[in-house]
């Protein structure tokens, strides 16, 4: 593993350090003031910040130590939290957040002067729209740090040997004396031990002595393993937990000690190598002006202080070395994306395979034989475990909402609380990196369009914070995602007056309030009165649809004026795997996907009905439903052209129920989806296409795409309106 995997993981860990860091603002903002939630506030910024001092990221380092001034001024209660010092913490979160994607190179580096100093007058007590804190405490020095020593190689490190120790002032507290010996293994995930020392050196450390004792002769050495330790002075002035955030990436078998020059400290025992070296003839060692631990502690062994000290925040290492973490950290296991991705693509595979032997033994009239049945099971139960492998939790997209509110508020003047179920709800890793967008564009639409000002809300009864509910949940082997708001709701006349002035629909066309609904998808339609950075230009519900039927979803609108909307997401759990009917119109096989699927039949004479003689109408129960001739409609030759020969599959899609009618049905089973966009070219109304155990090539049904083009152009399917949203 070499360094910069290192950073990734890094990175990664920013990542859940920022999701800790929203939960616990939402729980600061719900009136939860206790303990756990600020320390956990605190210990995420504090990891932060070690990580970024330890791979170089000198401005993310410097917002997160400005930023954990003030968050350990709130943890040992010197600043009391107030609602302005909250709103201060979150923004400044925020400003975080963009340093972190800054360092990734996903966007340029953030203007945080602005937020630097609003931490600054902070720290001094004085805080935007409160009281000042009755304690007077010292500002943070917005100074940039010393210049770092020379210790990038072993040279250098040694010729600070020589340099005389500066004395100390008499009113300074005494210096820190760090001993670290990276440990004989340190080498072995990729670290680089001199980085730890070079952010020391940025700390104004100097070196004291050097531990060679482990070092063997020549003919010993081995290039993969450590064998020196260091004994450092910092000045006294250094915060200790600085000091040991350098190590928060250390080896576990890294051995620390932290101590003031005129501390005593009791030698621990080392922690225990896992292989023996046998030493060399030990080199004199070098004469300390401070006393030193002749057997250094191991990490995270702190020292008995002559008076109670509040314990530091617990490092990354520290915390990895306990017991209890142990054990839950050895169950978890990073992967790279692309070997998942192969895995999924060999199951896939397997799959395929499966079932052409299964069609070769039942061509052969070979019977049943018990050892395929069980082949099929397991064959399913590997597939089901694969991509449960790549599931996420909606939380990993969730989790960005509250900053798209948050900047909401401040652009609309309008209040919102944001309420959130089912985030941890799983779903495949593809679904949960395509789901961000038309999600942000619907959380704008609800605070925007769906909620109305504190004002206008109390006008009329309700309280002045609006509320929009973010939902996920497993429902008949699909994810729903709701996103609710209790504004306005749909004002169907203005809707529809609209659709009319923009020549979307004619004057005299009579809508059903289900197609009224779906005109607010309709490319170009707003009704906002003003264009604005929000909305006003009619592009965002259009790229909604079109983002959910790209990934094989549809989206439906529940509306009551007065009381708000809501809009409902269903996704398949999955991209690469669905369960399917195959089917056959003229010589050609189709697969439809069963979630569109509400009903097959064959129907009486009695239940299909003409309009004008050409476009057939199924009763279903009651309702007339419009029937489409899929061969004729694909151009498919062969196909029955009769609806009472013909096998009629009720579907649902986003216009509604309509009627699909091919020849027969031949089977339903799991399908592994191959793209015709990645192996061919994108050909719209179709999703994919599939290989079938006789080793034929089946086209995948978009029956959402499908429908939309036929009702739009109006070829087939009795009375019905046209939706030019599709």
């Amino acid at each position: 593993m070499n360094l910069d995997e290192i950073q990734q993981i890094f990175f990664q860990e920013c990542e859940e350090g920022l999701g800790a860091l929203e939960s616990a603002f939402a729980d600061l903002k719900r009136g939860r003031h206790d303990d756990e939630t600020i320390n956990t506030v605190f210990r995420s910024v504090h990891s932060i910040k070690g990580g970024a001092g330890a791979f170089g990221h000198d401005r993310l380092q410097h917002f997160s130590h400005h930023y954990e001034t003030v968050l350990d001024l709130i943890r040992n209660g010197t600043l009391p939290l107030s609602e302005p010092l909250i709103d201060l913490i979150v923004a400044a979160f925020d400003t975080l957040t963009d340093h972190v994607a800054a360092a990734r190179g996903e966007g340029g580096m953030p203007a945080d002067q602005a937020m630097l100093d609003r931490l600054a007058a902070a720290a001094e007590g004085k805080i935007e729209g409160g009281a000042e804190a009755a304690p007077e405490v010292e500002a943070v020095a917005d100074t940039p740090a010393p210049a770092p020593a020379p210790m990038d190689d072993f040279d250098a490190l040694f010729a600070m040997l020589e340099e005389p120790a500066a004395p100390a002032a008499e009113t300074a507290p005494a210096e820190w004396i760090v001993t670290v010996h990276p440990g004989p293994r340190a080498f072995d995930h990729g670290a680089e031990p001199m980085l730890a020392l070079r952010e020391l050196s940025r700390m104004g450390a100097r070196t004291l002595s050097a531990d060679l004792s482990d070092l063997p002769l020549l003919d010993g050495l081995d290039a993969e393993r450590s064998y020196m330790g260091f004994t450092l002075a910092l000045p006294g002035t250094t915060d200790e937990d600085d000091i040991r955030a350098v190590f928060d990436f250390a080896d576990p078998q890294c051995r620390l000690t932290v101590t003031r020059a005129t501390e005593e400290v009791v030698p621990a025992a080392p922690a225990p190598e896992p292989e023996a070296v046998e030493p060399a003839p030990a080199a004199p060692p070098v004469a300390a002006p401070a006393p030193v631990a002749t057997a250094p502690a191991p990490l995270a062994a702190v020292p008995a202080a002559p008076a109670p000290v509040e314990p530091a925040a617990p490092s990354l290492a520290e915390v990895a070395n306990s017991p209890r973490v142990a054990a839950a950290a050895a169950q978890t296991i990073r992967v790279d994306l692309d070997k998942l991705d192969r895995l999924v693509n060999l199951v896939g595979e397997l799959v395929i395979t499966q079932a052409m032997l299964a069609q070769r033994l039942s061509e052969n009239e070979m019977g049943s034989i018990p050892e395929l049945s069980d082949l099929d099971h397991l064959t399913r139960e590997l597939q089901d475990s694969t991509m449960a492998i790549r599931a996420q939790p909606m939380k990993t997209v969730f989790s960005r909402v509250p900053r798209i509110i948050r900047e909401l508020e401040v652009e609309t003047g309008k209040r919102v609380r944001l309420e959130v179920e089912g985030e941890m709800t799983e779903v495949d890793k593809t679904v949960v990196e395509r789901i961000g967008e038309p999600l942000t564009h619907l959380i704008r639409n609800a605070v925007d369009h769906g909620l109305e000002t504190p004002a206008d809300r109390k006008a009329v009864g309700k309280d002045g914070e609006g509320v929009v509910t973010l939902s996920a949940a497993h429902q008949s082997g699909r994810i729903v995602i709701t996103v609710a708001d209790d504004g306005r709701g749909i004002d169907r006349a203005r809707v529809k007056a609209k659709a009319i002035e923009r020549g979307i629909i004619a004057p005299d066309a009579q809508l059903s309030e289900e197609e009224i609904d779906n005109l607010i998808f309709a490319p170009g339609f707003s009704t906002a009165a003003v264009v604005s950075n929000i909305s006003g230009r009619g592009v965002g519900m259009d790229v909604v649809r079109k983002n959910i039927q790209a990934l094989g979803g549809r989206i439906g609108i529940q509306s009551e004026l007065g009381k708000g909307s809501s809009f409902s997401l269903s996704l398949p759990l999955t991209l690469a795997v669905l369960d399917g009917m195959i089917v056959t119109v003229g010589d050609q096989t189709f697969v439809i996907p069963l979630t569109h699927i509400v009903e097959s039949l064959r129907p009486g004479i009695d239940e299909v009905h003409f309009v004008g003689g050409q476009s057939p109408l199924l009763d279903v129960r009651g309702t007339y439903v419009p029937v489409h001739r899929v061969g004729e409609q694909l151009g498919v030759g062969g196909a029955t052209r009769k609806p009472e020969d013909a096998v009629l599959i009720v579907v649902e899609s986003d216009q509604g129920q309509a009627v699909l009618m091919v020849d027969s049905i031949q089977d339903q089973r799991q399908v592994v989806v191959k793209s015709l966009e990645a192996n061919y070219r994108a050909i719209h109304g179709l999703a994919g296409a599939t290989i079938l155990g006789d080793g034929r090539v089946a086209l995948i049904l978009d029956v959402d795409a499908l429908i939309g083009r036929w009702r739009r152009d109006g070829r087939s399917g009795g009375a019905f309106i046209e939706d030019l949203a599709a």
